[in-house]
């Protein structure tokens, strides 16, 4: 297969990583317990891009509104709206592409764990019960085997865990995209649950692993990263003009004629009444 045949290097450095973190390697945890350490270690390594996509979803979210007003204004041109659109990333040096820079370069070690999870027998020391002397491995506290299909046992949690930490990580990971957009990766993790279940419990485990790790790193750029201040929005052309305060010293023009005689036939009369003379 060619996928395999490119991600070889990947499955063999994904291999000698978890026979050093496993049961029979130097630092000795058990399987379930290498992946999860193996993914904090892929994710400590993405940090310095994790950090470049947190200054671009903070750039995209300061010029959202002069974005949105590109977006109106070529609304009905396409062609016209992307070249504006690129001309104002390059003046405002906004890198788009940096916010998906981790994810992209997750995919190829998840495929690479794919296949060494189908022959991990033959490409790892793994050994299970009853090979394996007991309490050599404890299968995640006797809850899963990483090599078994998430749909069998205690994998139906981790399925579930998979489920709840995909949707918290696309909370924080969506914030810059438009309403439709967020609906759609939402929606998402409930259409993967009948390709999930068929993967190994230990595939599973390493996707829900990253989700945790990016929820927390969403809360804690939220507390420790100060928000950031949205660009003034450009003034529209449907706009209104505002009204300007009328200065005392501008000479105030005459009513109207039409407005004076309104204005005194509705203002009462008065009835002067003549003085009574006395009697002599």
């Amino acid at each position: 297969m060619i996928v395999a045949g490119i991600t070889t290097p990947i499955v063999n450095v994904l291999a000698d990583v978890i026979d050093w973190l496993g049961p029979h390697g130097t630092i000795g945890l058990p399987w379930p317990w290498a992946i999860v350490a193996l993914t904090v270690i892929v994710r400590m390594l993405l940090v310095p891009l994790t950090v470049k996509q947190i200054h671009s979803m903070q750039n995209l979210q300061r010029h959202a509104p002069e974005m949105k007003e590109i977006q109106r204004k070529f609304k009905h041109d396409k062609q016209k709206m992307n070249e504006e659109l690129m001309k104002f990333y390059k003046e405002n040096r906004i890198n788009p592409a940096a916010s998906c820079l981790p994810i992209l370069l997750q995919i190829p070690i998840f495929i690479s764990l794919f296949f060494l999870l189908k022959d991990f027998t033959t490409t790892t020391d793994y050994c299970g019960p009853p090979q394996c002397v007991p309490g050599d491995n404890l299968e995640w506290l006797g809850l899963i085997n990483i090599l078994d299909p998430a749909r069998e046992g205690w994998g139906v949690l981790l399925v579930v865990i998979y489920v709840v930490s995909q949707l918290a990580s696309t909370y924080f990971m969506s914030a810059t995209m438009e309403r439709t957009q967020r609906m759609i990766f939402f929606a998402l993790p409930f259409l993967f649950i009948p390709f999930i279940i068929n993967f190994k419990a230990g595939l599973v485990l390493y996707w829900a692993t990253t989700n945790l790790w990016t929820v927390g790193q969403g809360i804690v750029t939220r507390r420790l990263v100060p928000r950031t201040k949205v660009a003034p929005q450009k003034k529209s052309s449907r706009t209104p003009p505002r009204a300007e305060p009328v200065s005392a010293s501008e000479p105030r023009t005459a009513p109207e004629p039409a407005a004076v005689s309104q204005a005194s036939s509705a203002a009462p009369r008065r009835v002067k009444r003549k003085k009574k003379r006395g009697r002599r």
